[in-house]
């Protein structure tokens, strides 16, 4: 597949944002040192068809030392429907997104990641969906992009990350970077566990579905999400992910299991079997003998810094402050 510089537009009919019972939305945006990401995000919510009546963007600011913030207030004025709120006691992104929702009026909330980028007619879909169904914990689809040229960790992203339809339908959880749920939701099984650096979305969505519900998907409801371009920035998350896993065992083992003995698994240290491989890379049979060694490396570089990310919170528990 060629690289994209520019996020596709989706194959689908936009919402029709004229119904005058269509729900007000809430989007949103946790953010901490990335002005670029931040603004980008703003400029494509300042850009929807939807009645600027009809929706607003809080963005949760947790507590950025850069020109983030700044960047934020900059479009204040401009913007009526945004609103800025900082989370700077309580380290992390889901107590920035429970700031966000705290202040949030809308019946609908839908959480978007800075950086992210939006269709025109995105919130407009989201308030459709969720008038027109009893849905009360939708995933929209994410697809990822690459600006500009696409290296081999481009690539290696944008083909193995973000598979939020198996997500939903294995693993009852959506990554909250397209995750729509509903006040009423939130009031009844609570926010996200602010004590989480990372799987706050697993473990929030896992709560939602013990409570009964169903956990949608919506195909057609695309938002956009650029790779990490770099080795050291795919580690980086793979190491925070590992964190989180250990995290959730600390905190609910009887749901996950306990730290120790995952984290001392042996199968951690292992490379991924192929039929990993063929199951987590999009179009895994279609790559070259070459390009599959390169990305199986890849994979086990990551699964290794995941391994490490687990011991490491193991032997220095993160403090984020949270109750």
């Amino acid at each position: 597949m060629a690289p994209q510089s520019d996020p596709p537009t989706p194959d689908r009919a936009g919402a029709d944002a004229s119904d005058a019972d269509l729900p007000f939305v809430s989007v949103v945006i946790p953010v901490y040192n990335d002005p670029e990401g931040i603004r980008a995000t703003i400029d494509a919510l300042r850009r929807q068809t939807f009645p600027a009546s009809g929706y607003e963007v809080i963005v949760a600011d947790n507590g950025s030392t850069d020109e983030t913030r700044d960047v934020v207030e900059g479009y204040l004025e401009a913007f009526d429907g945004l609103r800025l709120v900082v989370e700077d006691e309580v380290q992390g992104s889901y107590a920035a997104r429970n700031a966000g929702i705290a202040a949030a009026t809308g019946e609908v909330i839908a959480f978007v990641d800075a950086d992210m980028i939006v269709d025109p007619d995105w919130v407009g879909a989201v308030a459709w969906r969720m008038a027109r169904t009893d849905a009360d914990y939708l995933a929209c689809d994410v697809r990822l992009f690459t600006p500009g040229d696409e290296g081999v960790v481009a690539e290696y992203n944008r083909r193995n990350d973000l598979h939020v339809e198996r997500f939903v339908a294995e693993l009852s959880f959506a990554p909250t970077c397209c995750l729509v749920v509903r006040r009423s939701l939130l009031a009844d099984v609570g926010g996200f566990d602010s004590r989480l650096q990372s799987g706050g979305d697993y473990e929030f969505g896992n709560r939602v579905a013990a409570s009964g519900r169903d956990l949608e998907y919506a195909s057609d409801i695309a938002m956009y999400h650029p790779t990490r371009t770099t080795l050291g920035a795919l580690l980086r998350k793979s190491r925070r992910v590992g964190r989180g896993k250990t995290q959730l065992r600390r905190y609910y083992p009887d749901r996950y299991g306990r730290p120790l003995f995952a984290a001392l698994n042996p199968a951690a240290f292992l490379p991924p079997r192929p039929s990993f491989m063929r199951r987590s890379v999009r179009g895994w049979n279609d790559l070259s003998a070459r390009r599959q060694v390169v990305f199986l490396l890849v994979s086990y570089i990551a699964s290794l810094a995941k391994a490490y990310g687990q011991l490491l919170e193991l032997a220095s528990p993160t403090e984020t402050g949270a109750e």
